[in-house]
């Protein structure tokens, strides 16, 4: 049985490289960030900032190769764990067919005017459950 996935491909800009030639390394955190809007919107289908139901907790970010500007990148985006009232989203990003980089955001569905944790609702679980990484 596969897993469904998330999928964002897109072409780096020259801006993102380092000295070096490579992906700088600060971009990936924010290339993942950019990749989870299909998981924010189980919590806030609009998008609208005045409804928002999640706050980060965590990240962290596994290099394996190296990347360049001159080819595309593919972040992958699943969900690695379903908790009560948080979740970790896992995500891998792929160059020329290999994973270069992976790394979990643990998420937090959290009610700002109450300012704690809310239990996460059975039907987002469900949905979440189709993409668990297996």
């Amino acid at each position: 049985m596969s897993t469904t996935f998330f999928i964002d491909t897109f072409k780096p800009r020259f801006s993102d490289t380092d000295a070096l030639g490579h992906i700088n390394n600060t971009m990936v955190p924010v290339w993942f960030e950019g990749a989870r809007d299909d998981v924010f919107k189980w919590f806030t289908p609009d998008l609208d900032l005045n409804k928002w139901r999640l706050i980060l907790a965590k990240i962290d970010v596994t290099f394996h190769g190296q990347m360049y500007y001159e080819y595309d990148m593919e972040v992958r985006t699943y969900i690695g764990r379903i908790g009560g009232s948080s979740f970790d989203v896992y995500q891998e990003l792929w160059q020329q067919g290999e994973c270069r980089a992976s790394g979990t955001a643990v998420m937090v569905h959290f009610d700002y005017h109450a300012q704690k944790t809310v239990k996460i609702p059975q039907d987002i679980v469900d949905k979440m459950s189709e993409y668990l990484k297996k």
